[in-house]
């Protein structure tokens, strides 16, 4: 029962920790959309590039890395955008393996817990002769509260699971999406008689 109790420490934690990380306006801020929203001529650069310094976020680190690189060719700035994107993808991530482990191991310790129980309840029934019934109704209801309690780990653990997993690709598209049309319109403007 000792693990099951660590591992559900273990996936509150993650699940907190990965509400408070995946917050849209942590990821992709509002003042940073909006002064992405009016970059619109050269000059507007600076006003951007200061925008992504007071709103550290994922999409601030990946606008910063084409903002650094728009005097080189489009492919090089998108091949270095897209290698610093899967850098921030994999942070999105972190902690989700550790929900996915707590998912799968929480009702194997239950079993495993159920196991144990029925192997005593049975060993001390082989010790006693026949016993009876309300002592056997007892040792099986304490060994199946283990696989129960691994349920209950497990659930909301796959629950958080799936939405975090769901809400990384839709920020990943958002992102993708807005760095594309930044790189997009700032070659065209750059490419403007």
């Amino acid at each position: 029962m000792f693990f099951l109790v660590a591992s559900s420490i273990v996936g509150l934690t993650y699940i907190i920790e990965r509400t408070l990380a995946l917050r849209h306006d942590k990821v992709i801020p509002a003042a940073l959309e909006a002064a992405l929203e009016n970059c619109r001529k050269p000059e507007d650069l600076p006003r951007l590039q200061a925008a992504c310094h007071a709103n550290p976020s994922a999409l601030a680190r990946l606008l910063l890395v084409a903002y650094d690189h728009l005097d080189e060719p489009r492919e090089e700035t998108i091949e270095l955008l897209q290698t610093r994107a899967r850098q921030e993808v994999s942070k999105l991530e972190r902690g989700l393996v550790v929900l996915e482990v707590v998912v799968g191991v929480a009702p194997l310790l239950g079993l495993v817990g159920t196991i144990h129980g029925l192997i005593g309840m049975f060993g001390d029934l082989g010790k006693a002769g026949l016993a009876n019934n309300a002592e056997l109704a007892k040792g099986i209801s304490i060994a199946l509260n283990t696989t129960f309690m691994g349920l209950i780990v497990a659930i909301p653990s796959l629950t958080a699971w799936s939405f975090f997993n769901r809400r990384v690709e839709n920020l990943t598209v958002e992102l993708e999406n807005l760095c594309d049309k930044f790189v997009r319109q700032q070659y065209r403007i750059r490419t403007r008689p």
